[in-house]
């Protein structure tokens, strides 16, 4: 079964965005790409079981095994070595891709604190979008009791769309809440 938001990009969206575009080439309609999940852990320097826990959060809200990311350089200020594990990351890609960003758009940020919608301006130049969420409890996946700390996470979208203007309007074909 294909996720219901990649069957209405297929539909609805694709056709709309070719027109307020004028793209005539099929392929050349912006569409998604990869999303990327980072989750950066600095006080993994200091206790490795942290990362653990981390990877577990991800793969329960992602459906997907973590990547642990490792230090490229060492920085003596943070007592941090080359190759030391200091983050994980996930790259959602098909079908996974439109399952998870349904579930953000439609469960996990409404859930977001004193949410207004995300930021416009996170747009890279290139068409990729990013977004910071300060805690990982908005994800109905993550048990509440079973949380240690509350770490955050960032969310790339990667679109092949050529400028910001068309990443904007693939996102907000997809349902992403701008600030107004």
């Amino acid at each position: 079964m294909a996720a219901r938001l990649k069957e209405r990009y297929q539909k609805e969206i694709a056709p709309a965005i070719s027109k307020e575009f004028g793209i005539a080439n099929p392929m050349a309609i912006p569409r998604l790409e990869k999303i990327v999940i980072n989750m950066g852990m600095g006080e993994a320097v200091a206790n490795s079981k942290v990362l653990d826990t981390a990877a577990d959060e991800l793969r329960a809200v992602t459906g997907q095994k973590p990547v642990v990311t490792k230090a490229k350089k060492s920085i003596a200020n943070f007592k941090l070595r080359q190759g030391m594990p200091i983050g994980t990351m996930v790259t959602l890609r098909g079908d996974r891709m439109y399952e998870f960003l349904d579930r953000l758009i439609t469960v996990a940020l409404p859930r977001v604190r004193d949410f207004r919608g995300v930021s416009p301006k996170a747009f890279d130049g290139r068409g990729n979008y990013t977004l910071g969420i300060r805690e990982q409890l908005i994800f109905p996946e993550i048990d509440f009791n079973k949380v240690d700390k509350t770490r955050g996470m960032n969310i790339s979208i990667v679109t092949t769309a050529r400028d910001d203007d068309q990443a904007r309007s693939l996102l907000k074909a997809l349902g992403m809440p701008f600030r107004q």
